[in-house]
């Protein structure tokens, strides 16, 4: 680098603090090092907690090389900006200070006392998940679509590790094998992988989505669409399905139990933003499948999941020999890939955030009213603050 360019860089006028993840299942880092000059141009200096990046294979000497500084635990909490994977844990919130600011994948419709922590402790909350998916710019910051894309790859990945039979059809002079069957729930950013991993190892898939326009994107990857004739559409606001009654449920549920027994794989990817994810696949379903069939269920969480019996990050094998894959964070088990995607997503949410070398809030923003949920000593996501009044009698100022 020259010293007129050395001199053309924007002075560090923010700092951004990489910390290790508080969850020592979560493998993923939030910044990897070949982001760390695109921060630097954008004026942004990077604390890094050292070890921060080991479970992903990222070691303090990368970062250092690509500009960043290595620190001692607990040091990257003092930086103006944390950037996490999830939610910071009690002791990381008590070493913050008023006027930080945390982004992360913070889930604050299912947490939403997080952020009323956040807001008492004067903390500006920035949530990936909360981004509007209509808003053609914001594309490049879209963690929860980097994030499901890594997700749905794995799974069938993961489904064709667990069956005991080969994905596709193979002729050899033992004889033939017929290609694996495989069923994926749901036609988003995850589903959508999974079949396509899924055709891709061999496998004939069909896919399933109560939205009548994923027909084209489930046959564009070599899938076929099941119709079912029990649910009218399903389509709901910012490219997610809506809820369904319960009427609509049930109805779904008994349809869906007599062609999931027809499959030895059956993949479930479907998701509520904010509530429990819908009940896809019965007891009485998995109980039809024959035995060394796999289910993996992506949308196991604490909250429940697609799949009857499934528990978020456990593997059951049912009386009947179908195993059940809780597979609640399946992008922290391709650690390497999910980081370098979402260090992408930190940089262009952040690229949108800086300006004039200062973080700017916006809560008029059509991004930032999204993913802004406190600030200033105030929760101010309309969703999240609503979620709080029936435990707090108010919103926390």
């Amino acid at each position: 680098m020259t010293h007129s360019e050395v001199h053309s860089q924007p002075q560090a006028a923010v700092s951004v603090g990489v910390a290790r993840e508080s969850d020592p299942r979560e493998l993923r880092v939030a910044v990897v090092p070949d982001s760390v000059p695109a921060l630097a141009r954008l004026g942004v200096r990077v604390l890094v907690e050292s070890g921060a990046g080991a479970g992903a294979w990222f070691p303090d000497s990368a970062y250092e090389q690509a500009g960043a500084t290595i620190v001692r635990a607990g040091q990257a909490s003092g930086a103006d900006v944390i950037a996490g994977i999830g939610a910071p844990a009690p002791e990381q919130i008590a070493r913050l200070r008023a006027g930080q600011a945390v982004i992360g994948l913070l889930r604050p419709l299912t947490r939403p006392e997080l952020a009323g922590r956040l807001a008492a402790a004067g903390v500006t909350a920035i949530s990936l998940d909360g981004l509007p998916r209509t808003v053609s710019r914001a594309q490049s910051m879209d963690a929860l679509t980097s994030q499901a894309s890594v997700a749905g790859y794995k799974a069938a990945v993961l489904a064709a590790d667990h069956f005991g039979r080969f994905f596709p059809m193979l002729i050899t002079a033992a004889g033939t094998s017929r290609p694996a069957s495989v069923l994926v729930l749901g036609a988003g950013v995850a589903g959508l992988q999974a079949m396509g991993t899924a055709r891709r190892l061999g496998a004939v898939v069909t896919g399933y989505d109560i939205r009548p326009e994923t027909r084209d994107q489930i046959e564009s990857v070599g899938a076929r669409f099941l119709e079912l004739g029990s649910v009218a559409s399903g389509a709901g606001q910012g490219g997610y399905a809506r809820a369904l009654s319960a009427d609509e449920q049930a109805a779904q549920q008994a349809e869906l139990t007599a062609e999931v027994a027809r499959f030895d794989v059956v993949i479930t990817t479907a998701q509520v933003p904010g509530r429990r994810p819908p009940l896809l696949v019965s007891a009485e379903a998995v109980k039809g499948m024959r035995a060394g069939s796999v289910v993996v269920d992506l949308a196991a969480s604490s909250l429940g999941g697609n799949v009857a019996g499934s528990a978020a990050d456990q593997t059951v094998l049912t009386e009947n020999g179908v195993r059940v894959i809780g597979a609640g964070n399946l992008a922290a088990q391709m650690p390497a890939a999910a980081s370098v995607a979402y260090s992408h997503n930190i940089v262009a949410l952040l690229a949108e955030l800086i300006r004039d070398g200062a973080l700017t809030i916006d809560p008029a923003d059509e991004i930032q009213a999204g993913v802004v949920i406190t600030h200033q000593g105030k929760v101010i996501h309309p969703q999240v603050a609503a979620l709080l009044q029936p435990a707090t009698g108010g919103v926390p100022q």
